[in-house]
Parts: C-alpha cells; structure tokens; sequence
C-alpha cells in the first residue's frame, strides 16, 4: 500500500489477484485486451450495440462518474459523451489501468483518472454514473458495495447505469458455451446472473428501476434513477 500525498493507495483486492491478474494487472496481456476488437469479439459482436444503448444514457455537460477502466473505446466515447464543458472521473483500484486510462484519454481535459476501490464511498455527487461490465467479475460482496457506493454517489434526478451480462434464455445456442466460460473464467458472474442488480442495493426504494435485455437475454441494461424526493 503506497502514500500519495496525504492519501493511502487502495490494496488491489485478493480476489482481482488470485483471479484476474492475467487479465488486468499482467502488462503484456494489458497491452493485449486493451483493444476494441476483442472487446467486441469476447461481446459476440455486441460491443457498439451496448455500448450506445449505455452512452444514450449520459447527456453534454453531465458531471459522470465510470467504475472502473473499461476495455476497448468505451471510455472515450463516454468522454466525448458528456463533451467538452462536461466531466468524467474514472476510477480503478489497479496502477496499471489508471495508467493505461490516462494514455487512452490524453488530450481529453474533461477527463480525470484516479485511483480508487470502486467499492469504497466515493465522497462526490454526480449527475450520473456508469457501470459497465464490472459486477459479473466481483464477488457478491463487493457487488453490494460497489453497487451501494455508486448510487450513493448519485444526485437527486440523477441515474446509475449498469450494463452487464444476465441470464439468457433457456433456449440461446450459446448458453451452454456461456455457462462453461462463467464456471472456468468468470466465477462470480452466477450472482448476477441468480438475481436482480437492484437486489444489491441498500436503498433501492429511493430509486425507479428499469431494464432491458439483448441478445437472448445474456445482455441487460439496468438504468436506476434516484427519486427527486
């Protein structure tokens, strides 16, 4: 755990190590991941359609926040999303994807990446938030947490935007290749795929609740917009 400045660097969580190091803390296969095409390969080809129904979301001159570095072009077009009198924070708990983020969005000055657990209460208010692709790679605990600190972090009239994998329907042709990636690469995505997101949250009342579903189902939008009083 290092020092930066007055404040103490989250620990990268043991179970982002033990499980996913290859994939977001080993350089050489950072360097590999990090592109659009395999993004849209691993999304079988659904990558640009969800990422617009996400970015259809956040509206120009919105202060957003985005949990987590996101592989592919999915960032900066969320930057350019919220334009240039807008802003974005982007958070992540691994060095090595801040710094990745930070190469990907130079230029961008409505753009500000830091490090920080997603989990942990973010201590600003936002017009809205993004969660893309994140919850199905954490354990259930800290889908509670992160789910409840990212709400938290939302104004009154303001939203949370998560786009994630769901359960799909009994009869998709790639269900039985899906459930074999979710059990030897992705352990912690049957949560997400046995429940609702808004089961996670502490609050969920304070929030209206809407979803949608793509491709068979094994894609959702979950969109919670926090009640004005």
């Amino acid at each position: 755990m290092k020092n930066s400045g007055n404040m103490i660097d989250p620990p990268i969580p043991n179970y982002m190590i033990e499980t996913y190091s290859w994939a977001y803390i080993n350089p050489v296969c950072v360097a590999l991941l990090d592109r659009t095409l395999v993004v849209s390969l691993i999304l079988w080809g659904n990558h640009r359609k969800l990422m617009n129904v996400s970015l259809m979301e956040f509206g120009i001159g919105w202060k957003v926040l985005q949990a987590a570095h996101v592989y592919g072009n999915f960032t900066h077009e969320l930057a350019l999303a919220v334009g240039p009198n807008g802003h974005l924070d982007v958070i992540d708990v691994a060095p090595i994807q801040v710094e990745h983020c930070r190469r990907k969005l130079a230029g961008l000055t409505q753009a500000r990446v830091r490090l920080a657990d997603a989990a942990e209460p973010v201590g600003e208010i936002y017009n809205a938030v993004s969660s893309y692709f994140l919850l199905h790679e954490v354990p259930d605990g800290y889908k509670h947490s992160i789910v409840n600190a990212l709400l938290d972090s939302v104004a009154p009239g303001g939203k949370a935007v998560f786009v994630d994998y769901h359960k799909p329907d009994h009869r998709h042709p790639l269900k039985g290749l899906m459930n074999f990636i979710f059990r030897t690469l992705e352990p912690y995505a049957a949560g997400l795929l046995e429940k609702e997101i808004a089961s996670f949250a502490r609050d969920a009342d304070n929030f209206v609740w809407r979803k949608q579903v793509y491709f068979g189902g094994l894609y959702q939008k979950v969109v919670a917009e926090r009640r004005m009083s």
